[in-house]
Order: structure tokens, then sequence, then C-alpha cells
């Protein structure tokens, strides 16, 4: 702890993941922003929290003592795919009707933890899916090979609890799709969903904090299958992406209720986009290193001002101009940029003086290796790809 101050923000995760780049980062983010702010940090893992109502009132212990301070903000990292709603969400549950601020919300993480779930919320806002079916029941995988037949083959097959690309198929036809009703695990329901052959290999990335676009990063597979993700193989590079690719993003975010999250955008031929996924967890080791940006920075930067609301910090309401000067350097991804305001940069305001100035500082200082290594590297991805 920074202060003597009672407990101001928490960083909350689970043990499995701690040692973890993401949740590391985020830790150290964490700490140096809490020492700068002079506020009182805590970080703790799920099996620490003690649950309890005493007196009628809810109450926590950590560690065998009684918590009497309790955070205002809480920083949430949780393994999606292996969350437990009797355990890891009736934790958050209790710490958000204490009244702490949880980045994430227990139900937003439920809206990502299945992707079906999400293709739930989503449906019915006018959110571009992709045709997707699935079912009731974890053994009812064959009866889908005939109903799920309107949607055409090949198909793709996924774990509505898969993760990094795990667990995704490419069904080429009934009798593959047979095939694999043998082999694969019912642990969880599958969903089916129509192929999007023009992004085949390659999808977008976009990591949004706070209703704002931090970066977007074009992923592209080097083997010729079908995901992309960088945990797979995939190659990771910096991109710029259109107006209608950043409000779809920032869409799916606040439909699904998120502070901090990755949507992954599949790519149509006419430069518009599918939403793929949505990540309440989102990883970024690799887009940390292919947008050159600190996320574990800005998360923390976002955590502080929630400590008082309506007060950006300097890094948060710089992420525009940071998009803004990559965008200069990068091939735009989506149909191009129409005269609509980008409603993250419309709404964003900032208590910094000078912001001018700063812009013009933060623009000279940019490094333009960076660029010229990304294109080195889209090269590559193209002749990958085609």
């Amino acid at each position: 702890m920074c202060s003597s101050v009672a407990p101001r923000l928490w960083f909350l995760t689970d043990r499995r993941i701690r040692e973890d780049y993401p949740q590391q980062e985020i830790l150290r983010a964490l700490k140096a922003k809490c020492c700068e702010e002079e506020l009182d940090f805590r970080a703790l893992v799920m099996d620490e929290v003690v649950l309890t109502i005493e007196d009628g009132n809810l109450g926590l212990r950590v560690k065998g003592e009684l918590v009497t301070s309790y955070p205002q903000v809480v920083v949430v990292r949780v393994p999606t795919p292996w969350v437990q709603s009797d355990s890891d969400i009736t934790v958050l549950r209790h710490l958000e009707k204490m009244g702490c601020r949880l980045m994430n919300r227990p139900q937003a993480i439920l809206n990502c933890v299945n992707k079906f779930w999400t293709f739930q919320e989503l449906a019915g806002h006018g959110v571009p899916l992709p045709d997707t079916f699935s079912y009731g029941g974890h053994e009812n995988f064959s009866k889908m090979i005939d109903e799920a037949e309107v949607l055409e083959f090949p198909m793709v097959v996924k774990n509505t609890r898969g993760h990094r690309g795990k667990a995704v198929f490419l069904a080429r036809d009934k009798h593959h799709l047979a095939d694999l009703s043998h082999l694969i695990r019912h642990d969880a329901p599958y969903l089916f969903q129509k192929y999007v052959k023009e992004s085949h290999g390659k999808d977008v990335r976009v990591i949004v904090v706070g209703g704002r676009v931090v970066g977007t990063m074009l992923r592209c597979s080097t083997d010729g299958r079908m995901q992309s993700n960088c945990s797979l193989g995939g190659v990771g590079m910096m991109c710029s992406l259109s107006e209608q690719g950043k409000q779809l993003a920032v869409q799916v975010s606040n439909i699904l209720g998120m502070d901090v999250c990755g949507i992954d955008l599949l790519m149509k031929d006419d430069g518009s986009f599918y939403v793929c996924e949505a990540n309440a967890n989102v990883g970024f080791i690799a887009f940390d290193k292919a947008c050159n940006l600190d996320v574990a920075g800005i998360i923390a930067d976002y955590a502080a001002s929630l400590l008082t609301p309506g007060r950006l910090t300097r890094r948060m309401s710089l992420l525009s101009v940071v998009s803004t000067a990559s965008e200069t350097s990068e091939p735009e991804l989506g149909p191009p940029a129409s005269a609509a305001v980008d409603n993250m940069s419309a709404s964003s305001s900032s208590v910094d003086s000078d912001p001018e100035t700063t812009e013009r500082e933060l623009l000279t200082k940019l490094p333009g290796a960076l660029f010229n290594m990304n294109q080195l590297l889209a090269n590559e991805i193209k002749l990958l790809v085609e």
C-alpha cells in the first residue's frame, strides 16, 4: 500500500492466471498509478475473499481479517472460459451489491462467457452478425447436422466456451460434421455459424477501454488455417480502422456493458464488418507489441478516472490523437470515413490544460520507425494471405 488512507482501488484476479502477462502488467500499472495519485491499493486473488452476511448486512473477510474499508473501484480479471456462476460471479455480485464499481461488471463478464450468449445480447440491435445456430443440452451436437444445413457448407463450428482459437473447426460437409460429432468433447454446447470466406485467416482485433477505441490490430494466419489468433501462430500488425468499424466496436462494447474488452471483427469484401466475438478478459501481449501501446497503463488510467467521475486522465484524453496519428501511415480497413463524427471522440473531454500543445508534442514524438516496421510486416502478411 502506498498510503495510510482507506483502500480505494483493488485489483482482483484468479490464481490460475495472475502470473500471465496481462495481469502482471495491469498490476504494475495500477501500483504506479496509485502511488502517483496517492491512492491506497490492494491486489487480491479470488480464493482469498470470504463473503459474509452478518446482522443482515453484507461484509468481507480477507485472510481471516474483517474488511472495514471497501474499495470504490475494483479492476477484475477472471478467466472467462472457466468462470463459475456459483463462485466467481457470486464474489463479483457481492462486491457490486456493496457499492463497489467493478470493471468489468459481473453481467458484462457473463455476456462474454458463452459465445452464443454474446450473440443473444447483440441480436436485435442492428449489429451485423453471421447467421448462427446452437442448441439445448450438451450432447445434442449430432442433431444439428441436419438442422444447420441451411447455413450451407463449409460452415464454422465453435465450442461456445472456447478461447484462443481452440475448439474451432471449418466443417467441409455433412460427413465431416458427423465425424466431428464423435471426436469432440461435449462439456459445453457448440454453435454453427455461416462461413465468411473473404475473412478466412484474418480478422481485426479492436480493444475498447471506457467506450474509446485504444487501437486496432490486423491478425493474419501464417499457415492457411481459418483462425488468426496470435496464440496459434498468427501474426499481428497495427492497422487503422474506418469510422464505421470503430463505431461498431464501441456499439458492441456498450451493448454488452463492458469497460475493457476486445472485439474481433470479420472483414467483408465491401469493406464492412461482421462481429465475430467479444472478449471480457482480453489479452494484449501481441497487441502491445504490434501497436506500440501500454494497454495496462490505459486500463489503470481509466480505473483512476472512475474514482473521480467526470475526470479523464491525460492518457485517456489522448487516445484519439494516437489513433489519428497512426492512421496517417497505415492503410484503412473498411469504407472511407464519412462526415459523421466518431461518437467516442465527440463525447470526450479533458481537464488537462493546453491540449493543442500536448497533441503537437505527441505527434512529433511518435516513433516513425514503428510505421516502417509495420509496413514491412504488412507486405509479408499480404504474401502469406495471397
